[in-house]
This record gives structure tokens, C-alpha cells and sequence, in this order.
């Protein structure tokens, strides 16, 4: 997808899917050598970035390794400005997987369009970009692919994506023979030499970007990528000259563009060195970027909430011999080649029934109703602070020998998956017709009967440390995962230092019986995520309050909140004391 009229999103084409696995897809979003990337929705109406593989990568067994390797790189990663994985399948006849959508700009683009940031604003950039390697790393991965173009700018800080070519620190290599993972103008020495690589290569690349972001000069000039590469090589016998850069930022770029990695700082040095440079703390966004760029976020944030009407679905070639009396249904662009593994959870969006009708958008559309070809489920990891993350982080990679030239703007390049099976929805129930829809004495009776599990058992919603790895909750055990290892289709709430997140809907109910908890979640649920602004002084969850959510298990819980325990800083999100108790379903 190229950036030359600044599109946003783009209707969907005659000859594109209308669900992929039970995701509605809503407009396009991006297309690279790998796959196009759509804009969908989750059933809890979080945005996401779906991305689905070409077929003739599909077919190729060494590619399908290739991106299983990914994918489970992929879901290690979880923290502060990372875009997570929140869906995937790796095994269908066309892989596929979701993450969350950001509506940012592209650095690249953004440095293209508006030139340099300020020194404030780079230091903090570069500074949040360190804070995302310190979770990238700490889950054993190298990006190694960190540019401009896989940085995107939003209204909460920057966010990094692509892991579509990260690998984990103890796979195997996925370089091709003779040929290199990443992008020539932001390698580091070692790796373009090809020898091992460790996360100090990350470190090498974000002090080329900040070079960049603060002047628009490269330190190692302008020319062809394998030329940079062939200079950045040779950095032990011929640093880059430095001297034109401002005098507050040469001490980051001598570190960071050291040619021995061990004299490069940390992540965790590099983020304070920025903190210091910006002036600033840099979760502080507000008017973090110039006034250009935040009002093309902003619109870019709109028109994810309005996605362009799709063309219409080509019609069968025939000549009708009447007029039809309804719109038809089209079916997903493939359908699997063996039968769906069990449901892990209950299935997200799925498509609509009539192809073109377009969704009702007052902000969010309304629930989706479940398509008889839905097959993927999954659940809502949303990136923190108010953005949405929508951002897919896509599958490309730059090979020497082969490139792919997707932009920043098809954020969605992030790869992530199970270890075992991947996640697949429910089978999808058949829309009614109208006489199943009408009254009959043979509908089933309404749901009256739920039978106790467990009842007020005390569990801590205890929010992890800065730059700890989330902690994970598995309602029906109940089980708790400081690590943040439980697997996704296990997880029934997940808190980051600064986000509170719910794998299934979540609402407040109103009384202590099992019905009004499961009316809650029907009629009036939260958002997936929830961030700093909404819980700090008890503003959405309070003491007295009882959560109620549909478990990964589908059975109902409901969680009595007993205490709220403030955070240290008010960027950061409360801890909750709790008393538990689940029920399961009536069939």
C-alpha cells in the first residue's frame, strides 16, 4: 500500500473477503508482498488489523514454518508500546492473524510529509521505543527489522510493529541461504556481516532512527541500501562522523551506534537517557507531536470509527430470470481443509448477511450476529492508553535477496500464535429465517438455572511492576500467572502496568444473582480495555462494584471488588482485592 494520497482506509473490492474464520472485515487497510491487511472488529467492538497471507506463501511449506516461527514469537511479546497479536491461525489453507489496530501514521511517513521532530519529541520517541525493546527482549525476541516505517505515531505515544520477521533469540535461523532478515539501511554492523545477532542489534537500529528523527540525516549517508549496508559493516574501522548532529543527542548516538554490542546501553539505560533529554516523563503525550501530525491521527482515528462502504461482491454470471426477493449471502475467501479443531472461547465478530449492508458506527458498531461460516475466535489484547491499538503487525520481511516493501501504514505486521492449536470460534449458528423466528411453542425455555463452582473466593487483580511482563488470570481454575504465560484462549483477564483487560465482554451488574450478572454482560458491557483515565479514583471500578464476565470456559463469574489499591503514580493502574464466585450455565 502506498502513502501517495494519504489514504486512510479504502472500501473493501468486488473481489475481496467479506469474514475471514468469523471476522467481519470492514475496509482495507494495507497490501504487501505478503498479504492485504483489513479492518475488522472483535465482538467486544475493538479494532482490529487482520492480516491474510497470499496464497502462493501459503502453499510454500518453508514459508508456513517460517511464520509458525513468528507467530510464536510474536505472542511472547506483550508491554508498554507494543501492538500485541490477538488472534491467529497458522494452520488454515490461508494463514491469517489479527492484531491490534492502531490508526497512527507511519514514522517514515510522518518524517516524509512534516520533517524532523523536535529534540523533545525525539528523545521521547526514541525514549518509549526503548521501553518497547525492553519487553521484546525480556520475552527472548530480536525485532530485528526496527525502522521508521515499523514505528507508528498515535495520540498515546509511539507503538512498535512488525514482528512478521522478529525472531525469538533460541529459534531457528529464518534467514534463506545467502541471503539476510531486515532492512540494510538499519542494520547493525554484526548483522550485516550475518553473524549472530542478539538484542543489542535493536539498539544499533533505534540509534539510526533517532539520528534520523531529530535531523532527517542517516549517519551513514543517503546512498542504495546495500551500500549503507556495506558502510555500517565497516563501522569498527570507520565510525560515522557525528559532529553535525546536535550537541544533546551526540552521547546517545556514540552509544547506541557503538561497533561492539557490549558498549551498547540497555533498553532500560537508553529510556532514561531519553527521559532526561526530553524534559519530560514520556508517558506525557499531550501535545507530544506537532500540530500537522496530530490532526492527521486525529483523522485517521475517525475514519476507523466511519470505515469507507465496501464495493459491491460480484454477482453470479447469469441472467436472472426474476427478481430476487433478498440480497445473497457471500460466502468467506476460503474455507478450511479439514474440520476445526474444539473451541478454545466463544467466537468474536462474524460476517453480516447481507454483503454489503454496512454496520451501524456511532462510535462502535453494533454487535455482529455469528455467520455460518465463522471459524476464528479470539481475544481483545488492546494496547494501552486511550488508542485502541489497532495495529496488525505484518508478516514481511526485507531479504537481500528478496524484499517486500510494506509501509508503516499497513501496521498491521504483527505475527502471533499457539504453540499447539490455533484458536478457532465455535461453529457459528445459522442465521434464522423468518419462521425460525417466530414464536413457536417449541422454543427452548429461557436460561433460569446456574450451579455454583466456587463461591467468594479472595483473588489479588494485582498490576504488575514497570516494565514487568503482564499478569494473567484464569477465572475458571482460578488461576493466576504473574509470568504472563497463561495461553490466550485460557485467559479471562490480563493487567499491564498501565491497562486492565478482559479476554470476554465485562460489566458492572446491578444485583448479586447470577441472572442480573449475565444480563450485565448482555446489555451493557465495558470496554475490552481499560486504562489509566478510567480507573484512577475509582472513576469506573470502585469498591462495592461486581464485575460479571463470561469466562474462556463459558462459565459466568462474577468478582465482588473488596478493595482498590491506588498505584504509585497515576499513570499506572489501581490493584483490586476480590472475591470471587462462578457459576456454570445452564445448556
Amino acid at each position: 500500500m502506498t502513502n501517495a494520497d494519504h489514504a486512510v482506509l479504502s472500501p473493501l473490492r468486488a473481489d475481496d473477503p467479506r469474514e475471514v474464520s468469523g471476522y467481519q472485515l470492514l475496509a482495507r487497510v494495507g497490501e504487501g508482498g505478503m498479504g492485504s491487511v483489513y479492518l475488522s472488529r472483535t465482538r467486544g467492538n475493538q479494532p482490529v488489523a487482520l492480516k491474510v497471507i497470499r496464497r502462493e506463501f501459503a502453499q510454500n511449506d518453508d514459508f508456513r514454518r517460517r511464520f509458525e516461527q513468528e507467530v510464536t514469537a510474536a505472542r511472547r511479546v506483550q508491554g508498554y508500546h507494543i501492538v500485541p497479536v490477538v488472534d491467529h491461525d497458522t494452520s488454515g489453507e490461508l494463514p491469517w492473524l489479527a492484531s491490534a489496530y492502531v490508526p497512527g501514521l507511519a514514522l517514515d511517513d510522518a518524517l516524509g510529509r512534516y520533517g524532523p521532530l523536535s529534540m523533545p519529541a525525539a528523545f521521547q520517541l526514541i525514549g518509549c521505543t526503548a521501553q518497547a525493546l525492553h519487553a521484546v527482549h525480556a520475552a527472548s525476541v530480536i525485532h530485528r527489522d526496527l525502522k521508521p516505517s515499523n514505528i507508528l505515531l498515535s495520540s498515546n505515544g509511539p507503538f512498535v510493529i512488525d514482528f512478521g520477521i522478529a525472531r525469538a533469540a533460541d529459534a531457528t535461523q529464518l534467514t534463506r541461504s545467502g541471503g539476510f532478515i531486515g532492512t540494510p539501511q538499519y542494520m547493525s554492523p554484526e548483522h550485516a556481516f550475518g553473524k549472530p545477532v542478539t538484542a543489542a542489534t535493536d539498539i544499533f537500529a533505534l540509534g539510526l532512527i533517532a539520528a534520523v528523527v531529530a535531523t532527517g540525516r542517516h549517519p551513514y549517508g543517503d546512498g542504495a541500501g546495500i551500500s549503507i549496508a556495506a558502510q555500517i559493516a565497516n563501522t569498527a574501522q570507520q565510525p560515522p562522523d557525528l559532529s553535525g548532529y546536535p550537541d544533546e543527542l551526540r552521547p546517545l548516538l556514540e552509544r547506541c551506534l557503538a561497533a561492539d554490542p557490549e558498549q551498547r546501553p540497555t533498553p532500560a539505560e537508553l529510556t532514561e537517557l531519553c527521559r532526561q533529554g526530553a524534559g519530560r516523563e514520556l508517558r506525557d503525550f499531550s501535545g507530544w507531536l506537532p500540530a500537522p501530525i496530530t490532526e492527521e491521527i486525529a483523522r485517521r482515528e475517525r475514519a476507523a470509527q466511519q470505515p469507507p462502504r465496501p464495493a459491491q461482491p460480484p454477482m453470479p454470471a447469469h441472467t436472472p430470470t426474476q427478481t430476487p426477493t433478498q440480497t445473497p449471502t457471500y460466502a468467506p475467501a476460503y474455507a478450511p481443509t479439514q474440520a476445526p479443531a474444539p473451541p478454545a472461547h466463544h467466537p468474536i465478530a462474524s460476517a453480516p448477511t447481507q454483503a454489503a449492508a454496512q454496520p451501524s458506527l456511532g462510535g462502535y458498531p453494533a454487535p455482529p450476529t455469528r455467520s455460518d461460516s465463522g471459524r476464528g475466535k479470539g481475544r481483545m489484547l488492546a494496547v494501552g492508553g486511550g488508542a485502541l491499538a489497532l495495529i496488525m503487525v505484518a508478516v514481511a520481511a526485507y531479504v537481500f535477496t528478496q524484499g517486500d516493501d510494506n509501509k508503516g501504514a499497513e501496521q498491521n505486521k504483527a505475527d502471533g500464535k499457539h504453540t499447539a492449536q490455533p484458536q478457532h470460534p465455535d461453529k457459528a449458528e445459522k442465521t434464522p429465517s423468518p419462521k425460525a423466528s417466530a414464536p413457536s411453542s417449541d422454543a427452548p425455555a429461557p436460561r433460569t438455572a446456574y450451579t455454583p463452582i466456587y463461591q467468594n473466593k479472595t483473588l489479588q487483580l494485582r498490576a504488575p511492576d514497570h516494565f514487568g511482563p503482564t499478569t494473567d488470570f484464569d477465572l475458571d481454575q482460578p488461576k493466576v500467572d504473574v509470568a504472563g504465560g497463561l495461553a490466550s484462549d485460557v485467559q479471562d483477564i490480563s493487567m499491564f502496568v498501565n491497562e486492565f483487560r478482559a479476554g470476554e465482554a465485562m460489566a458492572k451488574s446491578p444485583g448479586t444473582t447470577p441472572k442480573e450478572c449475565e444480563e450485565a454482560v448482555t446489555t451493557d458491557p465495558l470496554e475490552d480495555t481499560l486504562d489509566p483515565s478510567d480507573l484512577i479514583d475509582e472513576q469506573l471500578i470502585a469498591k462495592g462494584d461486581r464485575l460479571c464476565m463470561v469466562t474462556s470456559s463459558g462459565n459466568l463469574a462474577m468478582l465482588k471488588i473488596t478493595a482498590v489499591i491506588p498505584p504509585e503514580d497515576d499513570s499506572d493502574i489501581p490493584s483490586y482485592s476480590t472475591s470471587v464466585t462462578l457459576w456454570k450455565r445452564a445448556s
